[in-house]
């Protein structure tokens, strides 16, 4: 009888502990800088080629090994920072488990020249797999210089899982701006094929340290954030409300240097941030936690980016605080003042716009039809530079649409909507008791079903349309309403979706992985009406949008769309065309607060009382009735 169970060799045990530690090229950069770090360097050369599977090079000015020391330094569980159990009690170095170097060097080729700090010679050790091939005494300055090339050349079922070079270059990027940035006293450089993606000064200071790596459109929102309490110490930065984001990609998480991901202190932030950050959007953040090493747990998870804190709600309290003074204290930004010849200028257009009824727009059809020729540009009223008036609150906003796409022609336009769109009722889909169901194609000759009597009494709020049907008083939430009515609208069209060119493109600047989910994405986004081009190695333009959506609405937009997907809300092609109309019919509905106009007002109590919308997309109700006999019970006239 063979035997069942097998001992593996400690060349295929070092393949398998390599996969926890060692995930992609990003696993290797960040375990790579942590070693540097731990050696006292001042200053650090990260550099890739490709996706850096095929290349990594990290130099330091640190310490350095002595040539007994790099001669076991790639042995599993050799480490130089921990020295027996009662180290784990309170760990403060980067590293520990002594399992980096040696899983790196199982999976790929390595070079290594390190020289001992105040030694007149260095030393050169080549790897391959895990076995040293060479060691021999070498000229080279003090510090370590470690070469990584062909990684994952003996396991190519890791390798096949590999993203684009794009993508995994991007990741690189961002693990290394990680490290960088929970480091402020240590200086940065990082290259990609041989062009610096970014450079921190290492002056110490973490005001300069954000602005250089996370640029200054996001370092400009961000507020300072200070506190401290029983030893605990948090500062840093967050966003200003007005700067909301679609995702929380903008958020970093250090402990005592170390970058971390940690469900507690995000939901700490957004916890301070509640009723203040529009729904949707998340704010951004940098913030370094000090605390003394034995409150905290790093041995948590192989990749360290995991911890656990002794007094979890002190953390928690001590972040959330912090977050809501530095929002409590924010200094509001003095109105833009207008010169009197640009007022003049601009002001009979913003009167016009607030004169028009968005619903004319809307219910143009926003569509061509596949068989039809293109219609000339002239002829097609643009949506997006002639919002309704309720859809300007202020003459500011009036302002920037106007800067942003308002063409001077945009006057001349016939803003009396089609004669078919009398007919519209017709073909709108009969939408389900339950979100995300399927909705039908249009129907043809279909008898509508007898409205009930009702008379509407107004809004409340500015958000809730009051109708009385009968004994009963309906309360319709009119933003949800719409919504539903967008989305039906936008998902039984057979026919594409009419885009707008924005006059000036808005910038987008992605992270690694949304970047490839765009990548995979831009097909179907294109199909919806949006024009997203490459602008850089990691940055984008939107130049179209669909018509629905406002221009100051196409960033929002595009962030959630992403957030969404990358969330694996949509497994197939037809859920993630829904994700992305769902997103599209919220920007494009009216919105809570905003002024309604009469026609638009009439146009969703019939869609409501039809039976045609019950729910959002997002499985919301749009509505609730209050009988004849809740209200009398309410004021007690019946018991």
């Amino acid at each position: 009888m063979m035997p069942v169970i097998n001992i593996l060799s400690p060349h295929v045990a070092d393949l398998i502990a390599a996969g926890e530690v060692v995930e992609r090229p990003a696993s290797v950069i960040k375990e790579l800088m942590e070693n540097a770090f731990d050696a006292g360097a001042k200053n650090v050369t990260v550099e890739i080629r490709g996706g850096g599977a095929p290349y990594i090079r990290v130099t330091d000015d640190g310490c350095g090994m002595a040539p007994e020391d790099a001669g076991v330094a790639f042995l599993r569980h050799a480490t130089s920072k921990l020295h027996d159990e009662h180290g784990l009690e309170a760990i403060g170095t980067m590293g520990f488990r002594g399992e980096a170097l040696a899983a790196i060097s199982a999976v790929s080729h390595i070079e290594l020249r390190t020289r001992l700090r105040g030694s007149g010679s260095g030393t050169l050790v080549t790897l391959s797999a895990g076995d040293i091939q060479d060691m021999s005494p070498v000229g080279c300055p003090e510090g370590t210089t470690m070469i990584v090339r062909d990684l994952f050349y003996n396991t190519p079922a890791r390798l096949k899982f590999l993203k684009s070079d794009r993508a995994e270059a991007g990741a690189c990027v961002q693990a290394a701006l990680r490290c960088a940035l929970g480091r402020p006293e240590i200086s940065v450089r990082m290259l990609r094929d041989g062009k610096e993606e970014f450079f921190s000064p290492g002056d110490g200071r973490e005001d300069s340290c954000v602005y250089t790596l996370l640029g200054r459109e996001l370092a400009s929102s961000l507020l300072r954030c200070v506190s401290e309490d029983e030893g605990l110490k948090v500062t840093g930065f967050v966003s200003s409300p007005s700067a909301g984001r679609g995702n929380r990609a903008a958020q970093y998480f250090f402990c005592n240097g170390r970058a971390i991901r940690s469900q507690l202190l995000q939901a700490a932030v957004e916890q301070a941030y509640k009723n203040t950050l529009l729904t949707g959007r998340f704010p951004a953040c940098v913030l370094y936690l000090d605390l003394s090493c034995a409150s905290v747990d790093v041995n948590v998870h192989p990749a360290k980016v995991e911890v656990k804190f002794s007094s979890e709600k002190k953390v928690f309290d001590l972040v959330y605080n912090a977050v809501r003074l530095s929002l409590e204290s924010e200094n509001r930004s003095a109105a833009v003042e207008l010169s009197p010849s640009t007022r003049k200028a601009v002001e009979p257009k913003a009167d016009f716009y607030r004169s028009m009824s968005a619903e004319s727009f809307r219910s143009n059809g926003y569509a061509v039809e596949k068989s039809r020729p293109a219609v000339p540009a002239a002829s097609v009223p643009r949506p997006q530079t002639a919002p309704a008036g309720d859809r300007r609150p202020s003459f500011s906003a009036a302002f920037a649409s106007l800067h942003a796409s308002a063409p001077a022609e945009q006057t001349r336009l016939d803003l009396t909507p089609p004669q078919r769109i009398e007919k519209f009722d017709e073909k709108v889909p009969v939408s389900t008791d339950k979100a995300g169901e399927s909705v039908g194609k249009p129907v043809q000759n279909v008898e509508k079903p007898a409205l009930p009597a009702y008379k509407i009494l107004g809004e409340a709020m500015k958000t809730y349309i009051l109708v009385e049907t009968g004994e009963e008083l309906l309360l319709i939430d009119k933003h949800a309403a719409h919504e539903r009515m967008n989305f039906d609208r936008l998902r039984a069209m057979d026919r594409e979706i009419m885009s707008q060119s924005l006059l000036t493109p808005v910038p987008l600047k992605l992270s690694p992985e949304d970047a490839e989910l765009l990548e995979r994405s831009g097909e179907l986004l294109g199909e919806l009406g949006f024009e997203i081009e490459p602008f850089g190695d990691d940055a984008y333009v939107i130049r179209a949008v669909p018509a629905d959506i406002l221009c100051a609405d196409a960033l929002p937009a595009v962030e959630e769309i992403l957030e969404k997907l990358r969330r694996g809300k949509a497994p197939d092609r037809q859920s993630a065309r829904d994700e992305i109309l769902h997103t599209v019919a919220c920007k494009a509905a009216i919105k809570a607060g905003w002024d309604t106009s009469d026609a638009e007002r009439e146009r969703i109590v019939r869609e409501v009382l039809s039976g045609r919308v019950k729910y959002c997309p997002h499985g919301r109700p749009v509505s609730a009735i209050l009988s004849r006999k809740d209200l009398d019970k309410m004021f007690k006239r019946i018991v």
